[in-house]
């Protein structure tokens, strides 16, 4: 468990400095599945609810209930809730998934940024990162935990070792 105090703000890459979320997912378009959806012009949102999922190239959402708002008829934010909302990309080909899960989340696909919030937990790997508040940036997959303005809220992180290999069996060689 990480200690600290005062500001509580920690910096962590999940897998490497040099990992990136897949070039095309800011590109692809954003596709929404759901049991009921609704328009309000006048707010300019969209309300989906119901066994939602909404995919953006290797990003997938999956909640209970998922509002968008809109300006200019873009997507500019999109707020996912539910009974633990879970997201999961893929940051480089061959690489391993990066997922997570929180009672609520925030999504800006113009930032490629995901904001986890409320039992939040990223993980990659061996690797987990815990706490009420998490950003993580899906370009360069780069992820924030904890509040700078609240000392009482803790992050919590489990960072497993590597396993260890195996010396090679040595033949006589003759």
């Amino acid at each position: 468990m990480l200690r600290g105090s005062g500001c509580c703000l920690l910096l962590l890459a999940l897998y490497s400095a040099g990992a990136y979320a897949l070039e095309s997912d800011g590109d692809q378009p954003i596709i929404i599945d759901s049991n009921t959806a609704t328009y309000d012009d006048v707010k300019a949102t969209s309300t989906y609810t119901g066994n939602v999922i909404s995919i953006q190239g290797s990003i997938r959402v999956n909640s209970d209930k998922l509002v968008v708002y809109f300006i200019d008829g873009e997507a500019d934010k999109m707020v996912f809730t539910g009974n633990l909302a879970k997201f999961k990309q893929t940051p480089n080909e061959g690489d391993q998934d990066i997922t997570g899960e929180a009672l609520t989340g925030e999504y800006y696909p113009k930032k490629n940024l995901l904001i986890l919030i409320d039992k939040a937990t990223v993980w990659q790997g061996s690797g987990a990162y815990s706490s009420d508040f998490i950003e993580y940036d899906l370009k360069t997959s780069l992820v924030k935990a904890g509040e700078k303005e609240s000392a009482g809220k803790r992050v919590h992180v489990v960072l497993q070792p590597k396993a260890k290999e195996q010396p090679a069996a040595k033949g006589d060689g003759k």
